[in-house]
């Protein structure tokens, strides 16, 4: 397919339905001037389970194979860790495994080469002597101040912040230079992430690369969609009942644009995904209520369906009936893949391990507010992270040979 496409047509592709470019300059070059595959790179902290929002990049990712860059996937174990502790180290080795069965399955149910797709986890790298000196070097021209402010919208906000939110920032802009990249592509979100490595970079005598930014899609309440809110997601393995009983809840009010989910995930994962696995242009399809009501509505464009449901000609049950079947086929694939993986199984369990069903207990006396009976202090949240006071117990591991220990996975591939 990429052979087929003529430089212009690759840039065109590669800049399709992003939110905003900088330094698109170096691409340019990449591609017309020396006339190579642009090298690109994503990357994912290993924290909660991956959510249908994961289509949103991963369509963009399916675009760069499509126009024959060579595309990196970072899968962020460290990060994970270093995001207060979002990711318990002892589970980070499994979360990332689990991490690429589910990503390499969504990528090859895009209809898209994967030849040039190479997965790579950050503690392969990011623990070696050079790393960590670069590392250093990178702290001692980058302030407080402005780490701080880079990872304002990504580090998890806290009353009292740790150092490891700081270092954050400072490592993701490092790893374009290890992984030997053009280009970074994110959220919008992770703009000052990027405004903070294009500025640093040069200082320590790495070159500034180009950053590419998709847009931020609604989740289903109308707000970010996050792996920790269940409310704002839908889980990749969530069976059709729980897609529909969901959506069927999502916010979604007649007339309405912004802050509509449901309209975002219409354009930036359902068009282009039908257009992907076709080989031309997205179309997506609103069947009407009953047969006598006419033909189903086939939309090729997001502008007349966005005009089409401001009139009111296209209402949200009519809408949400749409993307509830339309999100149900494009699920089936992927879940078809996890049902015949026992491996996937079984990373799914470690990584994401059920919690504990509670036996009730015989309640025994106190002995008064004297001796008051100690609480608990850590909780086990929905997507698997810890929660309370004594998190720091269970997340950090008792050592560095320890930690180190529970890092290491084996370099195989899923599939």
């Amino acid at each position: 397919m990429a052979e087929s496409l003529s430089a212009q047509d690759k840039i065109a592709l590669i800049y399709e339905n992003l939110h905003e470019k900088l330094k698109e300059g170096i691409i340019e070059d990449v591609i017309l001037k020396q006339d190579r595959p642009l090298k690109v790179y994503w990357g994912t902290a290993t924290t909660g389970r991956p959510h249908c929002g994961y289509f949103v990049p991963m369509v963009k990712l399916a675009h760069f194979l499509r126009a024959g860059c060579t595309v990196k996937i970072l899968l962020a174990d460290i990060h994970g860790f270093l995001d207060n502790l979002k990711a318990p180290i002892e589970l980070v080795k499994y979360r990332a495994e689990y991490y690429r069965f589910v990503i390499t399955s969504l990528l090859k149910s895009l209809n898209v080469p994967i030849d040039r797709l190479v997965v790579v986890l950050g503690s392969s790298y990011q623990l070696s002597a050079e790393y960590t000196m670069d590392l250093f070097r990178l702290s001692s021209v980058v302030t407080e101040h402005d780490s701080k402010k880079a990872g304002a919208e990504v580090v998890k906000q806290v009353a009292n912040p740790t150092l490891s939110g700081l270092i954050y920032p400072l490592m993701q802009a490092l790893d374009e230079q290890y992984l030997d990249v053009d280009a970074q592509f994110g959220g919008v979100d992770q703009r000052k992430i990027f405004a903070l490595a294009q500025e640093s970079l040069p200082k320590i005598n790495y070159k500034e690369r180009a950053h590419l930014m998709n847009p931020m899609v609604p989740g289903l309440s109308g707000g970010k969609m996050s792996a920790s809110d269940p409310d704002s997601k839908i889980d990749l393995l969530d069976p059709p009942n729980v897609v529909e009983k969901k959506l069927k809840k999502a916010h979604c009010a007649p007339k309405e644009l912004e802050g509509n989910g449901i309209i975002g995930f219409v354009e930036y994962v359902l068009l282009p995904v039908n257009g992907l696995k076709s080989g031309g242009k997205g179309k997506f399809v609103v069947e009407r209520r009953k047969p006598e009501d006419g033909e189903p509505i086939v939309y090729e464009d997001i502008a007349t369906l966005k005009a089409d449901y401001e009139a009111d000609r296209l209402t949200p049950q009519l809408l949400k009936a749409a993307v509830i079947k339309a999100l149900i086929d494009l699920l089936k694939p992927l879940q078809e893949d996890y049902q015949t993986s026992p491996e996937w199984q079984e990373s799914a369990n470690k990584a994401y391990p059920p919690p504990e069903v509670k036996k009730k207990e015989k309640k025994v006396k106190d002995r008064g507010t004297r001796f008051p009976v100690a609480k608990p202090g850590i909780e086990a949240k929905p997507d698997g992270h810890i929660e309370g006071a004594q998190k720091s117990h269970i997340n950090l591991s008792t050592g560095a040979e320890k930690a180190m220990s529970n890092l290491d996975i084996e370099s195989k591939d899923p599939y």
